[in-house]
């Protein structure tokens, strides 16, 4: 089993594993609410895939003030 993206490309763009887990989960959980994601086109068919996804794109970005998602 193949899991994309990968998590070296994952950790090129965030590197403590605990904080993209814990970003992947927030993301993941917003859009399980809202079914709203930004990016125009996904691979994957899960919440937590199309999350990591994001991150890999850029679209999500880690506060270091306040740790919390930064759209």
């Amino acid at each position: 089993m193949i899991l994309e993206p990968s998590i070296d490309k994952l950790q090129s763009k965030i590197n403590s594993k605990y904080t993209l887990v814990t970003l992947a989960a927030r993301r993941a959980r917003q859009i399980q609410d809202t079914n709203v994601h930004q990016l125009e086109t996904h691979d994957s068919a899960t919440c937590v895939g199309i999350a990591l996804e994001e991150i890999l794109a850029e679209k999500l970005k880690v506060d270091p003030t306040s740790e919390g998602l930064e759209d």
